[in-house]
Protein backbone atom coordinates (compact mmCIF):
# COMPACT_ATOMS: atom_id res chain seq x y z
CA UNK A 1 0.00 0.00 0.00
CA UNK A 2 3.06 2.48 0.25
CA UNK A 3 4.62 1.36 -2.30
CA UNK A 4 1.55 2.19 -4.26
CA UNK A 5 0.68 5.70 -2.77
CA UNK A 6 3.94 6.77 -3.47
CA UNK A 7 3.75 5.56 -7.19
CA UNK A 8 1.21 7.87 -7.37
CA UNK A 9 2.25 10.77 -5.63
CA UNK A 10 4.99 10.52 -8.05
CA UNK A 11 3.21 10.36 -10.88
CA UNK A 12 0.45 12.91 -10.15
CA UNK A 13 3.61 15.23 -8.95
CA UNK A 14 4.63 14.76 -12.92
CA UNK A 15 1.53 15.67 -14.03
CA UNK A 16 0.88 18.74 -12.00
CA UNK A 17 4.55 19.78 -12.58
CA UNK A 18 4.65 19.37 -16.53
CA UNK A 19 0.92 21.00 -16.79
CA UNK A 20 2.29 24.23 -15.41
CA UNK A 21 4.65 25.16 -17.50
CA UNK A 22 1.87 25.44 -20.31
CA UNK A 23 -0.21 27.40 -17.79
CA UNK A 24 2.47 29.56 -16.62
CA UNK A 25 3.20 30.49 -20.75
CA UNK A 26 -0.49 30.09 -21.36
CA UNK A 27 -1.01 33.49 -19.09
CA UNK A 28 2.34 35.18 -20.56
CA UNK A 29 1.38 35.15 -24.23
CA UNK A 30 -1.71 37.39 -23.11
CA UNK A 31 0.30 40.10 -21.85
CA UNK A 32 -0.78 42.03 -25.24
CA UNK A 33 0.98 45.40 -25.30
CA UNK A 34 1.85 45.14 -21.37
CA UNK A 35 5.86 44.99 -20.16
CA UNK A 36 6.39 41.35 -20.85
CA UNK A 37 8.75 39.29 -18.51
CA UNK A 38 11.57 39.05 -21.34
CA UNK A 39 11.56 42.70 -20.56
CA UNK A 40 12.17 43.29 -17.08
CA UNK A 41 8.23 43.34 -16.53
CA UNK A 42 5.87 41.46 -13.67
CA UNK A 43 2.36 42.11 -15.32
CA UNK A 44 2.06 38.56 -15.33
CA UNK A 45 1.24 38.99 -11.55
CA UNK A 46 -2.14 39.86 -12.77
CA UNK A 47 -3.16 36.74 -15.25
CA UNK A 48 -4.61 34.12 -13.05
CA UNK A 49 -3.55 31.81 -15.65
CA UNK A 50 0.22 32.23 -14.54
CA UNK A 51 -1.29 32.21 -10.86
CA UNK A 52 -3.11 28.63 -11.53
CA UNK A 53 0.42 27.37 -13.22
CA UNK A 54 2.04 28.63 -10.31
CA UNK A 55 -0.61 26.85 -7.94
CA UNK A 56 0.02 23.65 -10.13
CA UNK A 57 3.25 23.80 -9.65
CA UNK A 58 3.44 23.91 -5.48
CA UNK A 59 1.03 21.22 -6.01
CA UNK A 60 3.00 19.32 -7.95
CA UNK A 61 6.63 19.83 -5.44
CA UNK A 62 4.08 19.14 -2.86
CA UNK A 63 3.31 15.86 -3.91
CA UNK A 64 7.08 15.11 -5.26
CA UNK A 65 7.79 15.96 -1.30
CA UNK A 66 5.31 13.52 -0.10
CA UNK A 67 6.13 10.19 -2.36
CA UNK A 68 9.80 10.18 -1.05
CA UNK A 69 7.84 9.37 2.66
CA UNK A 70 6.24 6.79 0.84
CA UNK A 71 8.07 5.12 -2.59
CA UNK A 72 11.98 4.87 -2.53
CA UNK A 73 14.23 7.81 -4.27
CA UNK A 74 15.44 5.52 -7.03
CA UNK A 75 12.10 5.33 -7.98
CA UNK A 76 10.50 8.78 -6.78
CA UNK A 77 13.37 11.29 -8.60
CA UNK A 78 13.58 9.15 -11.93
CA UNK A 79 9.89 9.46 -12.44
CA UNK A 80 10.23 12.54 -12.34
CA UNK A 81 11.60 12.89 -15.97
CA UNK A 82 7.68 12.54 -16.71
CA UNK A 83 6.79 15.95 -16.35
CA UNK A 84 8.88 17.02 -19.25
CA UNK A 85 6.83 14.22 -21.16
CA UNK A 86 3.78 15.98 -19.93
CA UNK A 87 4.47 19.60 -20.75
CA UNK A 88 6.12 18.77 -24.21
CA UNK A 89 2.53 17.10 -25.23
CA UNK A 90 0.19 19.54 -23.71
CA UNK A 91 2.12 22.45 -25.32
CA UNK A 92 1.82 20.89 -28.80
CA UNK A 93 -2.01 20.46 -28.47
CA UNK A 94 -2.53 24.23 -26.48
CA UNK A 95 0.39 25.96 -27.60
CA UNK A 96 0.89 24.59 -30.87
CA UNK A 97 4.71 24.63 -30.06
CA UNK A 98 6.37 22.05 -32.64
CA UNK A 99 9.14 19.59 -31.44
CA UNK A 100 11.25 18.58 -34.33
CA UNK A 101 12.92 15.01 -34.52
CA UNK A 102 16.38 16.40 -33.31
CA UNK A 103 14.22 17.84 -30.05
CA UNK A 104 12.66 14.76 -29.73
CA UNK A 105 15.23 12.47 -29.72
CA UNK A 106 17.47 15.21 -27.18
CA UNK A 107 14.25 15.00 -24.80
CA UNK A 108 14.49 11.26 -24.98
CA UNK A 109 18.24 10.79 -24.35
CA UNK A 110 18.26 13.80 -21.52
CA UNK A 111 15.24 11.99 -19.80
CA UNK A 112 17.57 8.66 -20.69
CA UNK A 113 20.43 9.93 -18.85
CA UNK A 114 18.94 11.61 -16.05
CA UNK A 115 17.53 7.97 -15.40
CA UNK A 116 20.31 6.39 -15.21
CA UNK A 117 21.99 9.18 -13.69
CA UNK A 118 19.68 9.04 -10.68
CA UNK A 119 20.06 5.40 -10.13
CA UNK A 120 23.47 4.77 -9.81
CA UNK A 121 23.93 8.12 -7.77
CA UNK A 122 24.63 7.11 -4.04
CA UNK A 123 22.24 7.40 -1.24
CA UNK A 124 22.09 10.62 0.38
CA UNK A 125 23.75 10.39 4.33
CA UNK A 126 21.05 10.85 6.89
CA UNK A 127 20.99 13.99 9.11
CA UNK A 128 18.78 13.83 11.56
CA UNK A 129 19.07 17.33 13.70
CA UNK A 130 19.52 20.77 13.03
CA UNK A 131 23.19 20.73 14.67
CA UNK A 132 24.44 18.15 12.08
CA UNK A 133 22.60 20.15 9.50
CA UNK A 134 24.85 23.34 10.63
CA UNK A 135 27.85 21.21 10.72
CA UNK A 136 27.41 19.98 7.04
CA UNK A 137 26.83 23.86 6.00
CA UNK A 138 30.14 25.16 7.56
CA UNK A 139 32.28 22.58 5.86
CA UNK A 140 34.56 24.44 3.62
CA UNK A 141 33.86 21.99 0.68
CA UNK A 142 30.06 23.71 0.69
CA UNK A 143 30.91 27.05 1.35
CA UNK A 144 33.32 27.32 -1.72
CA UNK A 145 30.73 25.80 -3.95
CA UNK A 146 27.83 28.28 -2.81
CA UNK A 147 30.06 30.77 -3.33
CA UNK A 148 30.78 29.60 -6.81
CA UNK A 149 26.89 29.40 -7.27
CA UNK A 150 26.29 33.13 -6.43
CA UNK A 151 29.17 34.52 -8.19
CA UNK A 152 27.98 32.76 -11.44
CA UNK A 153 24.60 33.49 -11.01
CA UNK A 154 25.17 37.48 -10.63
CA UNK A 155 27.59 37.50 -13.43
CA UNK A 156 24.72 35.84 -15.78
CA UNK A 157 22.31 37.91 -14.27
CA UNK A 158 24.46 41.20 -14.61
CA UNK A 159 26.99 40.26 -17.38
CA UNK A 160 25.76 37.27 -19.58
CA UNK A 161 21.71 38.00 -19.39
CA UNK A 162 21.75 41.79 -21.47
CA UNK A 163 23.83 40.48 -23.92
CA UNK A 164 22.84 36.84 -24.41
CA UNK A 165 19.49 36.38 -22.78
CA UNK A 166 17.38 36.93 -25.54
CA UNK A 167 18.87 34.86 -27.91
CA UNK A 168 20.13 32.24 -25.72
CA UNK A 169 18.26 29.40 -23.43
CA UNK A 170 20.91 28.34 -21.41
CA UNK A 171 21.77 31.86 -19.98
CA UNK A 172 18.19 32.46 -17.54
CA UNK A 173 17.97 28.70 -17.04
CA UNK A 174 21.68 28.25 -15.59
CA UNK A 175 20.50 30.91 -13.28
CA UNK A 176 17.21 28.79 -11.71
CA UNK A 177 19.35 25.46 -11.95
CA UNK A 178 21.75 26.94 -9.62
CA UNK A 179 19.81 28.61 -7.25
CA UNK A 180 17.96 25.79 -7.02
CA UNK A 181 20.32 23.49 -5.78
CA UNK A 182 20.85 25.75 -2.74
CA UNK A 183 17.57 25.82 -2.41
CA UNK A 184 17.04 22.08 -2.26
CA UNK A 185 19.52 22.45 0.47
CA UNK A 186 16.98 25.00 2.62
CA UNK A 187 13.85 22.47 2.28
CA UNK A 188 16.52 19.60 3.22
CA UNK A 189 16.65 21.78 6.53
CA UNK A 190 13.56 23.41 6.65
CA UNK A 191 12.11 19.54 6.60
CA UNK A 192 14.57 18.37 9.63
CA UNK A 193 13.30 21.81 11.25
CA UNK A 194 9.40 20.49 10.91
CA UNK A 195 10.43 16.92 12.20
CA UNK A 196 11.85 18.43 15.39
CA UNK A 197 8.83 21.15 15.90
CA UNK A 198 6.35 17.93 15.82
CA UNK A 199 8.56 16.10 18.34
CA UNK A 200 8.50 19.03 20.86
CA UNK A 201 11.71 20.54 20.84
CA UNK A 202 12.33 24.49 20.61
CA UNK A 203 13.03 24.93 17.14
CA UNK A 204 11.75 28.18 16.80
CA UNK A 205 14.47 29.44 19.16
CA UNK A 206 17.16 28.10 16.69
CA UNK A 207 18.51 31.41 14.19
CA UNK A 208 19.40 28.43 11.56
CA UNK A 209 15.80 27.33 11.14
CA UNK A 210 15.07 31.13 10.47
CA UNK A 211 17.75 31.73 8.52
CA UNK A 212 17.30 28.87 6.40
CA UNK A 213 13.33 29.81 5.50
CA UNK A 214 15.03 33.40 4.09
CA UNK A 215 17.57 31.93 1.79
CA UNK A 216 14.42 29.65 0.31
CA UNK A 217 12.07 32.43 -0.23
CA UNK A 218 14.80 34.65 -1.89
CA UNK A 219 16.30 31.99 -3.74
CA UNK A 220 12.34 30.71 -4.98
CA UNK A 221 12.18 34.54 -5.89
CA UNK A 222 14.73 34.30 -8.39
CA UNK A 223 14.13 31.22 -9.85
CA UNK A 224 10.30 31.96 -10.33
CA UNK A 225 11.38 35.60 -11.76
CA UNK A 226 14.01 33.93 -14.41
CA UNK A 227 12.25 31.16 -15.51
CA UNK A 228 9.54 33.21 -16.42
CA UNK A 229 11.89 34.66 -18.69
CA UNK A 230 12.75 32.13 -19.77
CA UNK A 231 9.11 30.62 -20.76
CA UNK A 232 8.51 34.09 -21.73
CA UNK A 233 11.26 34.34 -24.85
CA UNK A 234 12.04 30.78 -25.54
CA UNK A 235 9.30 27.43 -26.24
CA UNK A 236 7.92 25.49 -23.73
CA UNK A 237 9.25 22.50 -24.94
CA UNK A 238 12.71 23.51 -25.26
CA UNK A 239 12.89 25.10 -21.98
CA UNK A 240 11.35 22.38 -19.90
CA UNK A 241 13.63 19.62 -20.84
CA UNK A 242 17.08 22.06 -20.04
CA UNK A 243 15.88 23.39 -17.13
CA UNK A 244 14.84 19.82 -15.95
CA UNK A 245 18.77 18.46 -16.72
CA UNK A 246 20.23 21.32 -15.38
CA UNK A 247 18.66 21.31 -12.11
CA UNK A 248 18.47 17.96 -11.59
CA UNK A 249 22.58 18.04 -12.06
CA UNK A 250 22.98 21.03 -9.82
CA UNK A 251 20.71 19.65 -7.11
CA UNK A 252 22.66 16.08 -7.00
CA UNK A 253 26.49 17.72 -7.49
CA UNK A 254 25.21 19.77 -4.05
CA UNK A 255 23.76 17.33 -2.68
CA UNK A 256 27.18 15.07 -3.06
CA UNK A 257 29.29 17.89 -1.58
CA UNK A 258 26.88 18.79 1.33
CA UNK A 259 26.54 15.35 2.21
CA UNK A 260 29.61 13.61 1.26
CA UNK A 261 27.90 11.23 -1.06
CA UNK A 262 30.52 10.18 -3.05
CA UNK A 263 32.89 8.73 -0.91
CA UNK A 264 31.44 5.51 -0.89
CA UNK A 265 30.93 4.66 -4.27
CA UNK A 266 31.56 1.40 -6.43
CA UNK A 267 32.80 1.28 -9.98
CA UNK A 268 29.48 0.37 -11.71
CA UNK A 269 27.77 3.41 -10.11
CA UNK A 270 30.71 5.29 -10.84
CA UNK A 271 30.26 4.70 -14.85
CA UNK A 272 26.64 4.67 -14.95
CA UNK A 273 26.88 8.28 -13.26
CA UNK A 274 29.40 9.76 -16.24
CA UNK A 275 27.20 7.88 -18.51
CA UNK A 276 24.63 9.53 -17.71
CA UNK A 277 26.44 12.90 -17.50
CA UNK A 278 27.66 12.28 -21.48
CA UNK A 279 24.06 11.27 -22.28
CA UNK A 280 22.77 14.26 -20.84
CA UNK A 281 25.27 16.41 -22.67
CA UNK A 282 24.31 14.73 -25.98
CA UNK A 283 20.68 15.49 -25.29
CA UNK A 284 21.06 19.49 -24.15
CA UNK A 285 23.92 19.66 -27.71
CA UNK A 286 20.81 18.06 -29.83
CA UNK A 287 18.03 20.72 -27.80
CA UNK A 288 20.08 23.95 -28.50
CA UNK A 289 22.05 23.43 -31.54
CA UNK A 290 19.10 21.76 -34.00
CA UNK A 291 15.63 23.32 -32.64
CA UNK A 292 15.11 25.54 -35.58
CA UNK A 293 16.09 22.91 -38.28
CA UNK A 294 13.27 22.43 -40.54
CA UNK A 295 12.97 18.42 -40.72
CA UNK A 296 11.18 16.86 -44.42
CA UNK A 297 11.45 14.00 -46.15
CA UNK A 298 13.74 14.81 -48.55
CA UNK A 299 16.68 14.71 -45.34
CA UNK A 300 15.52 10.81 -44.92
CA UNK A 301 17.79 8.25 -47.00
CA UNK A 302 16.12 7.29 -49.90
CA UNK A 303 15.12 3.93 -48.72
CA UNK A 304 12.94 5.55 -46.43
CA UNK A 305 11.00 8.93 -48.52
CA UNK A 306 7.82 7.65 -49.51
CA UNK A 307 7.73 6.15 -52.81
CA UNK A 308 7.13 8.44 -56.18
CA UNK A 309 4.14 9.13 -58.44
CA UNK A 310 5.71 6.63 -60.89
CA UNK A 311 4.17 3.57 -62.70
CA UNK A 312 7.01 1.61 -63.39
CA UNK A 313 9.81 0.57 -61.92
CA UNK A 314 12.88 1.43 -61.33
CA UNK A 315 14.54 -1.00 -63.72
CA UNK A 316 12.07 -0.28 -66.73
CA UNK A 317 12.95 3.44 -66.35
CA UNK A 318 17.00 2.38 -66.54
CA UNK A 319 16.62 0.47 -69.36
CA UNK A 320 14.21 3.28 -70.96
CA UNK A 321 17.04 5.71 -70.31
CA UNK A 322 19.63 3.33 -71.48
CA UNK A 323 17.59 2.52 -75.03
CA UNK A 324 17.41 6.60 -75.29
CA UNK A 325 21.44 7.19 -75.07
CA UNK A 326 22.03 4.79 -77.72
CA UNK A 327 18.83 5.70 -79.88
CA UNK A 328 21.12 9.03 -81.50
CA UNK A 329 24.31 6.68 -82.72
CA UNK A 330 21.73 4.58 -85.24
CA UNK A 331 20.04 8.08 -86.74
CA UNK A 332 23.35 9.53 -87.52
CA UNK A 333 24.79 6.56 -89.17
CA UNK A 334 21.45 5.95 -91.12
CA UNK A 335 21.74 10.04 -92.54
CA UNK A 336 25.72 9.33 -93.35
CA UNK A 337 24.83 6.66 -95.27
CA UNK A 338 21.75 8.15 -96.81
CA UNK A 339 23.95 11.62 -97.67
CA UNK A 340 26.49 9.07 -99.21
CA UNK A 341 24.18 7.31 -101.86
CA UNK A 342 22.62 10.74 -102.97
CA UNK A 343 26.70 12.10 -103.42
CA UNK A 344 26.83 8.90 -105.75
Amino acid sequence: AGFGAGLGLALASSAFIGGSFVLKKKGLLRLCGRARAGQGGHAYLREWLWWAGLLCMGVGEAANFAAYAFAPATLVTPLGALSVLVSAVLSSIFLNEQLNVHGKIGCILSILGSTVMVIHAPQEEEVSSLESMAEKLKDPGFIVFAVCVLVSSLLLIFVAGPRYGQSNVLVYVLVCSAIGSLSVSCVKGLGIALKELFSGKPVLKEPLGWVLLVCLVICISIQINYLNKALDIFNTSVVTPIYYVLFTTAVMMCSAILFKEWQHMVLDNIIGSISGFLTIVSGIFLLHAFRDMPFTPSLLPLFLQPARADPHPPWSSADRHQSCQHQPLLPSEDKGSQSAEEEE
